[in-house]
C-alpha cells in the first residue's frame, strides 16, 4: 500500500564511525585554546611591559600612554649590536658545519659500504642518548688546553658534528631511489657529484627543517656560551641579556621587557613569515 511506511535501509540507520563526537571536538578545541592562552600569555605580557613606562607594568589600563623609550635605553644600555653579531656569527658557523659534515656523513652511512659501518652508525644513535649538559667538563678542559676559552669557536666546536642531524639525513638518503643513483653513475657521475646532484635536492624538506631546529637552539642556548665566555667580544644573545638584567644593572622591569623582545625578535619575525614552510618541512621531513 502506498501509505504504508518505507522500511529504512541498513547502512543510513547505522551511525557513521567517522564522523565527529561533538563532545570530543569540544573538548579538544577548548584545551588547545588554554594551552595557547598560557604560552601567549608571558609574550603577550612583555610586549605590554616593554611598550607602556615602567609605573604600568603591574597595572593593566586601556588608556596607558605608549612608548618606545624602553627599547632606547635598553639598547643604550648594552652593547646589543655586538651580540647580535656574535650570535648570527655562531648560529650561521655551528648550521654550515653541521650540514656539510652531516651530509657527508649521513651519504656514506645510507648508500656506501665500508667495514664498521653499522658499528659507526650505533656510536651516533649512542650519542642521541648523551645530553650534552654532561660533557661540559671535558669540553671546557680540552678548549681550555687550546686556549680558545672566550672565543667564538668555543661555543660552536662541541656542536658542530651533530649526530641528530646524521641520523635525520641518512634515514633521509635511504628513501632516495637506487635507481636514480646507478643512472647517475652510469653517465659518469663521481660519489661527489651523484651526492650534490642527486641526494641533496631532493632531501631539501629535511635540510630546512633541521636548519630551523639547529638555528633556534643555539639561538637560545645559555648554560654553554656562560662557561666559556667572559667578555662583550665573544657573548651571544642569551648571556649578553643575563648580564644587562642582573641586579648589580638594577631592576627595570619595563627595560628588560624591551631587550627581551629585541633578542627574541629575529626568531618570532622568522617564524610568523615562515610558519607555513616551517610546518611543511617538518611534516615532511617526518620529525614529529
Amino acid at each position: 500500500m502506498s501509505g504504508a511506511p518505507q522500511p529504512q535501509s541498513v547502512a543510513s540507520s547505522r551511525p557513521d564511525p567517522y564522523a565527529p563526537k561533538g563532545l570530543a571536538l569540544t573538548l579538544e578545541s577548548t584545551g588547545a585554546i588554554l594551552l595557547a592562552l598560557i604560552w601567549i600569555l608571558p609574550l603577550a605580557y612583555a610586549v605590554w611591559a616593554a611598550i607602556h613606562p615602567a609605573e604600568y607594568t603591574t597595572r593593566f589600563e586601556l588608556t596607558a600612554p605608549l612608548t618606545l623609550d624602553n627599547f632606547t635605553r635598553a639598547w643604550a644600555a648594552a652593547p646589543f649590536a655586538r651580540y647580535f653579531l656574535n650570535t648570527f656569527i655562531l648560529v650561521t658557523m655551528i648550521l654550515a658545519f653541521q650540514l656539510v659534515l652531516g651530509t657527508l656523513a649521513a651519504y656514506a652511512l645510507a648508500r656506501q659500504d665500508f667495514w664498521g659501518r653499522d658499528i659507526a652508525f650505533a656510536l651516533i644513535l649512542a650519542q642521541l642518548m648523551i645530553m650534552p649538559d654532561a660533557l661540559i667538563v671535558e669540553n671546557y678542559r680540552t678548549l681550555a688546553k687550546f686556549n680558545l676559552i672566550d672565543t667564538i669557536p668555543a661555543i660552536a666546536l662541541p656542536y658542530i658534528a651533530s649526530a641528530f642531524g646524521i641520523f635525520l639525513l641518512r634515514q633521509t638518503f635511504k628513501t632516495v631511489p637506487k635507481e636514480l643513483d646507478d643512472a647517475a653513475r652510469v653517465e659518469g657521475a663521481s660519489p661527489l657529484q651523484v651526492l650534490m646532484k642527486v641526494y641533496v635536492p631532493l632531501a631539501k624538506p629535511t635540510y630546512v627543517a633541521y636548519g630551523l631546529v639547529s638555528v633556534s637552539y643555539h639561538w637560545n642556548n645559555f648554560l654553554w656560551p656562560l662557561l666559556v665566555t667572559n667578555s662583550v667580544e665573544s657573548r651571544p644573545l642569551t648571556v649578553g641579556l643575563q648580564v644587562f638584567s642582573s641586579s648589580d644593572q638594577g631592576i627595570d622591569w619595563a627595560v628588560i621587557c624591551a631587550a627581551t623582545l629585541m633578542t627574541s625578535a629575529p626568531l618570532l619575525v622568522g617564524f610568523l613569515l615562515f610558519q607555513r614552510q616551517f610546518v611543511q618541512s617538518f611534516m615532511r621531513a617526518g620529525i614529529k
